[in-house]
């Protein structure tokens, strides 16, 4: 099953966990902090939204920050993704 966004939406993965510190301390799932960064694996084609033409700035592939309550969740297949609008996307990191 494939996800394909409409309008300004974006799917998004959250990056994996870090499983070591950087001393190379192995940690426990517990102990591991959910990155903030996430992996855009699709976007909408933009368009008309609210009567306002958007142009998709952020493409598959990229790394970004988003807003820590934003999107929806959603779980297919066994496996996790958020939906958001372009809007909620606060930064691309590059």
């Amino acid at each position: 099953m494939n996800l394909k966004p409409l309008a300004d939406r974006v799917v998004l993965k959250q990056a994996k966990a870090e499983e070591k510190t950087k001393g190379g301390i192995i940690l426990t799932s517990a102990a591991q902090e959910k990155p903030e960064i996430y992996e855009v694996l699709v976007v909408g084609p933009g368009g008309m939204v609210d009567g306002k033409e958007v142009t998709m700035e952020v493409k598959t592939g990229d790394k970004v920050i988003m807003g820590k309550y934003s999107g929806t969740n959603v779980k297919l297949e066994g496996e996790e993704y958020i939906i958001v609008r372009q809007n909620e996307i606060l930064a691309i990191v590059e």
